[in-house]
């Protein structure tokens, strides 16, 4: 080793000073999601006089679809190019994304801005939860991925909330996307001037990994996380499913609220106390998840997910609706990092970011076959029909996650090789 160069370990302590520049760099990730959540649907109802909740939710269509696709690359290309420059590229797509919100002449730019924001997601938040995986090591990777979402769901939370109060004074733009330009600078600035590449502490792990580094292809890899191996299939689909029911909640949501005439800064309140819920809790439910396993968690989490959904429907008061924005909030922390960490366990070190970006395609394909699903049932049945449909499909995607997935012993075992038999892997 040369002179001067850093000793690389593994472990959250050993190497805090860059973890904690990574939360916060998920931090800005989730704020770039979160200028929208509250005003997007608005201005396409409002300021675009959109009457088709299935156009308006078109939005998220576009954002799903590309993010799910740079997930899928993204593992690839950290391992080919190395996790910083897949980390800047996606800042760099995002800096045009709020400048294009706030000048958007017509539904089309907002569309063509969410795709861009798609990429931007796509590689930025899959090299947060990667590095900080990398850096940890395999005995505090459920503490790793709670941390993470913990910053990036709560600052969608803390940004939901503060462009509805910025939007029930200044208007749905541009006022309230200011936050969102300065997302984009900081977090592209600190990522390109701080943040160190994590390969190495890849390399260390494999290198005294009880397992020998199997030769697989990233077809083989394609297959094992979407349904050869039972542990992966049943995170990709309940993965999938959360983010169903997420990217439903982010369109139907607001629409829903303002048919019953609640006004933009309540409707900002709950928007944020779903996502601020769900990201402070994952400080608890990621260790958790280290200790009791990842299994029941997620099944229970899907379940109250379901009963929160439920709840919405069926309720006509805010007070009502905000107990169901903290259960869906409580369910998804339950879920979120548990199913990161459980794809985590069943992946060697090797191609452990290229399994993470299959389970993200998966997972993120939801937003926009939630858009799609929820969209036309809004307009034939009525909103409360999309919500409690999907909370009915919530509910059976728990039930998957009970039947197919086996629980790990130490929460930490990883395949061998893509001619494993899917069974032995419990």
């Amino acid at each position: 080793m040369a002179p001067g160069t850093p000793v690389i370990r593994l472990g959250l302590r050993e190497n805090w000073r860059q973890f904690a520049l990574l939360v916060l760099i998920n931090a800005f990730v989730g704020g770039m999601v979160g200028i929208e959540r509250t005003v997007v649907p608005l201005i396409g109802a409002e300021e675009f006089g959109i009457a088709s909740t299935t156009l308006v939710v078109s939005f998220i269509v576009s954002f799903g679809l590309v993010k799910a696709f740079a997930n899928l690359v993204s593992g690839q290309l950290a391992d080919s190019w190395g996790r910083k420059r897949v980390l800047v590229l996606g800042w760099l797509v995002g800096l045009p994304v709020p400048f294009m919100i706030i000048f958007a002449p017509s539904w089309e730019w907002i569309i063509a801005a969410n795709a861009l924001l798609g990429v931007n997601q796509g590689l930025t938040r899959s090299m947060t939860v990667i590095m900080k995986v990398d850096l940890v090591g395999p005995r505090s990777r459920g503490l790793a991925v709670g941390l993470n979402e913990f910053a990036g769901y709560l600052a969608v939370g803390i940004t939901a909330f503060l462009t509805g109060y910025i939007a029930s004074r200044y208007g749905l733009r541009p006022v309230p996307i200011y936050l969102g330009i300065g997302y984009a600078i900081l977090g592209c600035l600190l990522s390109i001037l701080v943040v160190r590449d994590t390969r190495g502490h890849v390399s260390l792990e494999t290198a005294s990994h009880e397992a020998p580094a199997p030769s697989i292809t990233f077809r083989e890899i394609f297959a094992l996380t979407t349904f050869r191996d039972r542990n992966l299939f049943a995170a990709s689909q309940a993965g999938l499913v959360n983010n169903l029911n997420d990217g439903m909640s982010w369109g139907i949501f607001p629409l829903f609220f303002v048919s019953f005439g609640l006004g933009v800064e309540r409707i900002g309140i709950l928007k944020a106390i779903y996502p601020a819920t769900w990201g402070i809790l994952q400080i608890v439910t990621g260790p958790l998840s280290d200790r009791w396993g990842r299994k029941g968690l997620i099944v229970a989490g899907m379940w109250v997910q379901a009963g929160a959904l439920a709840l919405t429907a069926i309720t006509r008061q805010f007070e009502w609706w905000l107990l169901g924005s903290v259960l869906l909030g409580l369910g998804t922390a339950m879920v979120y990092p548990s199913l990161i960490a459980a794809v985590s366990d069943a992946s060697h070190p090797s191609w452990r970011a290229r399994s993470l970006s299959v389970y993200r395609f998966w997972r993120d394909l939801g937003y926009a076959i939630g858009a799609l699903s929820a969209g036309p049932i809004a307009d034939r049945f009525g909103l409360a029909a999309a919500i409690a449909a999907v909370a009915a499909l919530t509910f059976l995607s728990g039930g998957v996650v009970a039947l197919a997935m086996r629980e790990a012993d130490g929460h930490s075992r990883p395949m061998v090789g893509p001619g494993s038999v899917p069974d032995e892997h419990g």
